[in-house]
């Protein structure tokens, strides 16, 4: 009895210094992420009516355009901060889920924004798996999204999707030739708010991951990556086997 209590005293404690290092992330960004934009916009709003007196209209049209983007990426912060915070809450629906069909649908919704650019797709075979479909949608959403951002600068992007089976546990990928990254910073990949590219080269508030990481988690398994600069990066996530 107690061995158990002690085994639960540190599951407890780890859960606790989890929650306090996500606690301290969404702090700094809600001090600093959120407070950046709102800076820029007073800065443009402030050229806009010195602008505006001046009767330059051109000038007038691109500070609104630029407060206007700002709007959309503070929006999406804020979007993805409330996400971040409803996912313990939520709770699991589980079911059987066909994951090369869900896979093919979000392909579909993404096609339109990137549809200026060469993109090679890879779908291999995918096999079924069992969980939250709306959350492992949201897993896919942005490993996919993930890939196709940080191979914007290639001329031709490839894109490749497919699971593997591994003793009692189903192991799905995304495999992408975009900037890669240095696995020396791979811990922080899936930090809160934690970036290992510059945002003026790669927008993004620094939440996907970690709402991939806290996803996987409640549904028992892993997630990790493998990457190199300039030569791409594949990410994975394993799901336990279950009679479906």
């Amino acid at each position: 009895m107690n061995l158990e209590l002690e085994q639960r005293v540190t599951e407890r404690t780890e859960q606790l210094q989890v929650i306090n290092k996500e606690l301290e992330a969404f702090s700094y960004s809600v001090s600093h992420d959120l407070r950046a934009p709102l800076r820029r916009i007073i800065g443009f709003n402030t050229l806009l009516k010195e602008y505006f007196e001046k009767g330059d209209g051109e000038k007038v049209r691109l500070f609104i355009s630029k407060i206007d983007h700002i709007g959309v990426e503070m929006n999406q912060l804020i979007n993805d901060l409330l996400t971040f915070s409803q996912l313990v809450r939520k709770e699991l629906v589980m079911d059987s889920i066909y994951l090369e069909k869900l896979v093919n649908d979000i392909i579909i919704e993404l096609k339109p924004e990137v549809k200026y650019r060469t993109i090679v797709w890879k779908v291999k075979k995918i096999v079924d798996v069992y969980g939250d479909i709306s959350l492992i949608r949201l897993v896919m959403i942005n490993l996919i999204s993930n890939a196709l951002k940080f191979t914007k600068h290639k001329s031709k992007a490839i894109i490749e999707i497919g699971s593997e089976l591994s003793d009692n546990e189903v192991i799905v990928y995304v495999k992408d030739n975009g900037v890669g990254f240095d696995m020396t910073y791979h811990d922080k990949l899936f930090e809160a708010f934690s970036r290992l590219h510059q945002k003026e080269d790669f927008e993004g508030s620094g939440v996907g991951l970690a709402n991939v990481q806290r996803i996987i988690s409640r549904h028992e398994g892993t997630v990790w990556a493998k990457g190199e600069v300039d030569k791409g990066a594949t990410f994975y996530f394993s799901l336990p086997m279950r009679e479906l």
